[in-house]
């Protein structure tokens, strides 16, 4: 999947939960991406995050990425 994709699907689930506020709501958006995402689907996430490719991302999106486990392969 392109990481364009991964971004715009990640900052609508960022959205939903911002009125959690900053402390909550990163969290919260971990879980759901752990819960109901392919492990392949997080680890394409975290790698374009990692190479600089994941522009435009939520803020609350970027710290659930922070906060979530490694994906083994």
């Amino acid at each position: 999947m392109k990481s364009e994709k991964l971004v715009r699907m990640a900052n609508q689930i960022a959205t939903f939960f911002a009125h959690e506020g900053a402390e909550k709501a990163p969290l919260s958006v971990a879980d759901h991406l752990q819960k109901f995402w392919e492990p392949r689907m997080r680890a394409q996430l975290l790698a374009a995050v990692a190479s600089g490719e994941a522009e435009g991302l939520h803020p609350l999106a970027r710290a659930a990425v922070a906060a979530l486990e490694p994906v083994e392969r």
